[in-house]
């Protein structure tokens, strides 16, 4: 794991009155406040802030993209990105779909007929259109997986700057800053069908919106995560399991630590965040410390978040389930984890019970007060055992103290107005 880095001097981060002749405020170079959760611990979390003018790029397209990211280097960067960059583009900017990646012989047809449970049976797909897929694959990867190194910050310029089909990579690195960006359609164009994946199987992709691997001290902040452009919901269904193209929207895995995301919007999508990779994943006890504050999980079918091991403080967040949406559960308690909750609000229609927002896998407890649903106050761990008892093991409200990094908790329906107004790109204020 890199060594942290040296503070520098924190900007405000409210509301700025900005007289008429001022230039408009430039966010590149704020850096989280000193109570902001977990990453303001142990150092706190600046970015790119210590950047030199050298190092200070305004991107607008993949290829500058690339440049400026500078193969995940830890030279102190600041990255502006101006509009909509589309990671699926060659070196010329010219855009490339599924069929310019495919390779080897590689058609979904064929890899159809080859792997039908009917006739290949349960074993792992072999053989040369797996090959095929696998080669083709790689070519998908290498241009749509951007490394993400140390001491850098990310930032959309104004109200409209997307990064598309991308998937950012903050791998080992530390000190990183992700703000005032949509990042939509992490689209896999070759996923992997895997027969024995929850009995029935199940289709495998790639491409995580935002994965951070062994990465400290990370601020997301503003940003808006979907798969806008190609929703799931609208893949045909091969092998009778519907064909999924994406991944997860934000994951926090392989020891990852001292994270705070704010001010989010994670929305249209199946698997929302995960964190903690493994049950088996030992290595996480005593990291995956994260902040998850004034967020809106919204049409999101589950994980918001799951959590293994992690120490996860979960408060002033919003979750609007749509009618239509295939909701499972928002908060997923496995192996070890200490989610502390407090004052979010949920909405759903009336088919959604209480019940149904939180399922355990060898969780054993949850901490939740001040929660609203549909506007009336429950208690999301008593309804959630009184419910569960039987098929899944009653969860205690023991998940150790308080965490004490956090700015102001509002109630759980004044947190609600203020996310639905406030939270994702382009609603920096």
């Amino acid at each position: 794991m890199r060594k942290s880095h040296p503070a520098v001097a924190l900007v405000l981060l409210g509301t700025l009155s900005v007289p008429a002749h001022a230039e408009a405020r430039d966010i590149s170079r704020e850096t989280l406040a000193p109570d902001d959760g977990w990453a303001a611990a142990e150092g706190g979390t600046t970015g790119g802030a210590a950047a030199d003018d050298a190092h200070v790029h305004t991107v607008t397209n993949r290829a500058e993209l690339v440049r400026a990211l500078d193969g995940g280097s830890d030279t102190p960067k600041i990255i502006k990105i101006a509009g909509t960059i589309d990671a699926n583009t060659d070196d010329h900017g010219e855009h490339l779909d599924c069929a310019d990646y495919a390779t080897g012989g590689y058609d979904l047809a064929k890899y159809l007929a080859a792997y039908d449970p009917r006739t290949w049976g349960s074993a792992k797909p072999s053989g040369p259109q797996e090959e095929a897929r696998q080669a083709s694959a790689a070519r998908q990867a290498e241009r749509v997986e951007l490394p993400v190194g140390s001491h850098t910050t990310i930032v959309g310029l104004g109200s409209g700057a997307v990064l598309k089909g991308a998937s950012l990579q903050v791998e080992d690195a530390d000190n990183v800053i992700i703000r005032n960006l949509d990042l939509r359609d992490a689209y896999d164009c070759f996923p992997v069908w895997q027969p024995n994946n929850g009995g029935l199987g199940d289709w495998k992709t790639a491409y995580d919106t935002i994965w951070l691997r062994g990465a400290t001290h990370v601020w997301i902040d503003h940003v808006t995560l979907s798969d806008k452009g190609h929703p799931d919901a609208k893949e045909p269904t091969h092998f009778a399991r519907n064909y999924l193209r994406h991944d997860g929207l934000l994951d926090i895995t392989n020891g990852s630590d001292l994270i705070t995301v704010s001010w989010s919007r994670l929305t249209g999508h199946d698997k929302a965040m995960l964190i903690g990779n493994s049950d088996s994943a030992t290595g996480d006890r005593g990291k995956l410390r994260i902040t998850l504050h004034h967020n809106e999980f919204a049409a999101v079918v589950q994980r918001a978040p799951r959590v293994r091991f992690g120490q996860v403080h979960l408060y002033n967040n919003r979750y609007v389930i749509p009618e239509g949406t295939d909701h499972r559960y928002s908060l997923g308690i496995g192996t070890e984890s200490r989610v502390y909750a407090e004052n979010n609000a949920f909405t759903a229609p009336g088919h959604i019970e209480v019940a149904d927002l939180v399922k355990s896998w060898n969780g054993t407890a949850l901490h939740a007060t001040g929660t609203l649903f549909n506007g009336y106050p429950v208690d999301l761990r008593t309804i959630h055992n009184a419910y569960n008892s039987g098929s899944e093991r009653d969860l205690t409200a023991d998940v150790g103290p308080r965490p004490t990094l956090h700015g102001r908790i509002d109630s759980a329906a004044t947190a609600d107005r203020a996310v639905a107004d406030g939270a994702g790109a382009g609603r920096i204020r």
